[in-house]
């Protein structure tokens, strides 16, 4: 099946109780059992069911398979955001005193929460850039997880997960890839040679900027050393799927980071359309790219432009996509101030992946909390504009940005 068939014939769409063609919402917070001894089973692992919406719930398990069959791995977890899934991720193979190699390109929040873990005496090594050299120069025994972004938001660096990985590999230690900004549709990276993703839902698989969410796929592929990843000691006998298990039974059930029902349900009818979605998003962001890199004193980043250091890897690992993200330097915080404030379309809100473009000044909002040095490796400066490209007629974007840009050059 072609893409957006398995996306609504796939093996994870089953035949619910009452024949809906979608999965009932199942808001409920417990479910009631005829003895105590099923429940009892259910609550020991030794029988399929359901015993309260923290630790399981049917609409969220088919949110969790039809992701699940879209990444090709052994399992799925949602969690009630995409920084509690990769909260629960990283605490699920790192204890006190381990480390974790990042890059610096990093979304702001997943390096606060970086930042964060230090408490927890979870050292975070960053390098300037993730690739093979950098992990082999940096891995050491005390590395439990490389962790990096595909298409990195918003400095738009991408990840050779080929090469990452094999390096990982190599020193026995897993990739784990937030793949949020490419989704399944531009690239699927446990194919690639990842072992874990993870996704905001509530950007691009949601769509319609409707509900928070997000999910960890394990690949299922990586040979864990239970000696060297203690985290996962008492999960041995699972052997590549102990980080499953550790994550639903363990992690994610005890933090309690679960998604709601309903938002499992927005974010399952939102995956529907992801590749007609997706489609129209990266050409209208390929459009309005070429088209503002025509303009003078503004400086576009965009994949697909030919001048972009990563435009090699858009055939390569990409599929041919650039994404939906793109950003430009307008010369000052003040002119990139008057560009946003001047554009009739593209709303000014903090999510990406809505079908609506959207923009910011992430300098002021996103990476406030960072200093200068940390947003430069980033790819964000003061005068950084992102866009979020949405849905809309591309000649209607082109016209909007570039009136918005013009009129600012005397601002």
């Amino acid at each position: 099946m072609g893409f957006n068939t398995g996306l609504l014939h796939g093996k994870s769409i089953s035949r619910y109780p009452g024949r809906e063609i979608l999965p009932p919402i199942s808001q409920v917070s417990a479910f009631r059992y005829e003895s105590m001894e099923e429940l009892e089973k259910v609550f020991n692992h030794k029988s399929m069911g359901y015993a309260y919406s923290r630790i399981g719930n049917p609409t969220i398990t088919a949110f969790e398979q039809r992701i699940n069959e879209l990444e090709g791995g052994i399992g799925a977890i949602c969690c009630s955001s995409g920084m509690s899934a990769i909260t629960s991720a990283l605490l699920a193979v790192c204890e006190s005193g381990d480390e974790i190699i990042a890059g610096t390109g990093l979304y702001g929040g997943t390096i606060d929460l970086l930042r964060d873990l230090e408490k927890l005496k979870i050292h975070t090594v960053f390098v300037n850039e993730l690739t093979a050299e950098s992990i082999r120069k940096n891995a050491s025994d005390k590395t439990r997880v490389v962790f990096g972004e595909l298409i990195s938001n918003p400095s738009l660096t991408v990840l050779d997960i080929p090469e990452a990985s094999k390096a990982a590999h190599e020193a026995g230690i897993p990739l784990f890839v937030d793949s949020t900004t490419a989704t399944p549709y531009i690239a699927k990276p446990v194919s690639l040679g990842a072992d874990v993703v993870i996704h905001s839902t509530s950007k691009y698989l949601n769509g319609g900027g409707n509900s928070i969410g997000g999910v960890v796929v394990d690949g299922g592929r990586f040979s864990w050393d239970f000696e060297k990843h203690t985290a996962l000691s008492g999960f041995s006998k699972y052997g590549k799927m102990a980080l499953s298990v550790r994550l639903r039974t363990d992690i994610w059930e005890n933090i309690g980071g679960c998604m709601a029902p309903a938002n499992a349900f927005l974010n399952y009818i939102g995956l529907d359309t992801l590749g007609i979605r997706m489609e129209r998003i990266c050409d209208n962001a390929d459009r309005l790219a070429h088209a503002l890199n025509e303009l003078p004193e503004i400086e576009v980043n965009y994949l697909t432009l030919d001048s972009h250091p990563y435009h090699g890897f858009v055939e390569s690992e990409l599929g041919g996509r650039g994404g939906g993200i793109l950003n430009f330097r307008a010369g000052s915080k003040t002119r990139a101030f008057n560009i946003i404030n001047s554009l009739k379309y593209a709303m000014i809100a903090s999510n990406i992946g809505d079908l609506r473009t959207l923009v910011i000044h992430p300098a002021s909002t996103l990476y406030i909390h960072s200093g200068r040095e940390e947003m430069e490796a980033a790819g964000v400066y003061e005068d950084t504009v992102r866009v979020s490209v949405g849905i809309e007629d591309a000649e209607d974007l082109i016209r909007d940005f570039t009136e918005a840009v013009e009129g600012s050059v005397n601002a």
